[in-house]
């Protein structure tokens, strides 16, 4: 069993002994920590929106939160089966104080989890996320009196307003996808997907929708991370050629796919540049995405004349750099799409309308689409190194190495040469190093990442 404290959260497996596993005792201190610290906060707002996605143990989970929540006096606005990105427009949308999503993301179904949002509806900041551990840890909560509990209120409609603001963006144009006729294939992987991106393709005109793993029981039909390898039966029923499109999206919506008209994955890395591509043929100006995100999106930035800026892993640097920089699209390679326009969130259901609009207007076939962009491919390694070692020390010698490339430190070290990089990020659990190398082929790829994982070793033994 596993269980995950951190900044943005917590996370682990269903079960099991109190801290070792997400049991209810793990589930209630954590709620009770995060509603004594939004009380210090001082929001004028007494409400707090709750949302889950369909895996088995959200509705538990998801009581647990509530009336652990009721019982520090807090109202909770419960939306029932939702999204992360939902959750995170129907904060400011109610002038709420805050949202919780109780979802694990991409995790198999024994996970759940707890996102915790701000009065914005966006993550928490690293050190309101350190506050909130610090309650946590002290079990320093005051709960109500019986006179002062407070209420639960019930409101399934945040998936509908979902869709109808959507529609709603001025850059998503219904009539051209509705003239398109395009014919989709979404795989839902049984969660709430199946439930929303039906509802959004027939608001946006798409007639011939069909979808599979579309029933929201949280027995999910394969692993739900987005990637590939785990999407065969929708790859397979793609290459039969009745489809112009697959939508992939995981269980809380916030990570999106797509799978070409012949069956080839468009590439989680390509949803984000596709979507770029074509917001800024509207409006140019500038990008971000996380340091370990292909560079085919600051092709695009540059080519369409805007700048280029990398963040730190994770959605809550993405979302802080974009407002630095006044980054008129961002997020993550990973299939997150972060359009301000919007909100400050990844969120699929905007992705889809935007790509379809894209798609729509350029007149062609998702596969020449994706033709069309630099090809790069990343490759994904590790070195597990001994538990005396000094990773910072190793991170440091290897910038120090490649100093006379274009080196950046703000997250582990990511070494840019002129047509390919490589990203070194340690983990904060164990004495692993992560890599990350991009080139314009898997065996340059690899290659890169082997020459780093040596001069590591080589750093290593002395």
């Amino acid at each position: 069993m596993a269980l995950i404290k951190s900044i943005s959260g917590i996370r682990g497996t269903i079960g099991g002994k109190p801290g070792e596993g997400l049991s209810p005792l793990d589930v209630v201190t954590f709620a009770a920590a995060y509603g004594t610290w939004l009380k210090k906060k001082g929001h004028p707002s007494n409400s707090i929106v709750l949302g889950r996605d369909a895996r088995i143990s959200g509705e538990m989970v998801s009581s647990l939160v509530a009336n652990t929540l009721i019982g520090l006096g807090w109202d909770v606005l419960d939306i029932g089966l939702s999204t992360t990105p939902t959750v995170e427009l129907a904060v400011p949308w109610t002038k709420a104080a805050g949202g919780i999503i109780i979802t694990a993301s991409h995790n198999p179904a024994q996970w759940n989890a707890l996102k915790l949002l701000n009065d914005r509806g966006e993550f928490i900041s690293d050190q309101d996320g350190k506050d909130l551990l610090t309650i946590a840890e002290n079990q320093d909560f005051d709960f109500a009196d019986v006179m002062k509990l407070g209420q639960l209120t019930q409101d399934d409609s945040f998936l509908q307003q979902h869709v109808d603001h959507v529609l709603g963006l001025s850059w998503v144009n219904q009539p051209v996808i509705e003239k398109a006729n395009f014919r989709v294939l979404v795989d839902a992987v049984n969660s709430t997907g199946g439930i929303v991106v039906p509802m959004l393709l027939k608001a946006l005109g798409v007639q011939h929708v069909d979808v599979i793993f579309g029933e929201a029981t949280g027995h999910f039909g394969h692993n739900p991370e987005p990637l590939p390898e785990n999407l065969t039966e929708m790859i397979s029923k793609m290459k039969g050629g009745n489809y112009d499109l697959g939508i992939v999206v995981d269980p809380d919506v916030d990570r999106l796919c797509f799978i070409s008209e012949d069956g080839t994955p468009f590439g989680e890395e390509y949803t984000l540049v596709a979507v770029a591509e074509y917001v800024l043929s509207v409006k140019p100006g500038n990008t971000v995405s996380n340091l370990s995100s292909t560079r085919a999106l600051a092709d695009v930035t540059r080519k369409a004349g805007g700048d280029y800026f990398a963040a730190a892993v994770g959605e809550v640097n993405v979302v802080t750099q974009m407002k630095a920089v006044n980054a008129i699209i961002g997020g993550e390679g990973n299939g997150g799409v972060i359009f301000p326009e919007s909100h400050y969130g990844r969120d699929s259901l905007v992705g889809i309308g935007l790509f379809l609009t894209h798609l729509a207007n350029k007149g062609i076939k998702a596969s020449e689409l994706r033709a069309s962009y630099p090809a790069y491919v990343i490759s994904k390694n590790k070195i597990e190194l001994s538990a005396d070692l000094n990773v910072d020390l190793i991170l440091a010698t290897v910038a120090e190495k490649y100093k006379n490339e274009n080196v950046n430190t703000i997250d582990g070290v990511k070494i840019d040469f002129p047509d390919r990089w490589v990203h070194l990020r340690k983990s904060n659990t164990e004495p692993i190093i992560r890599i990350y190398a991009e080139a314009s082929s898997e065996a340059e790829a690899d290659t890169l990442a082997q020459q780093i994982i040596h001069v590591i070793e080589e750093i290593a033994k002395v």
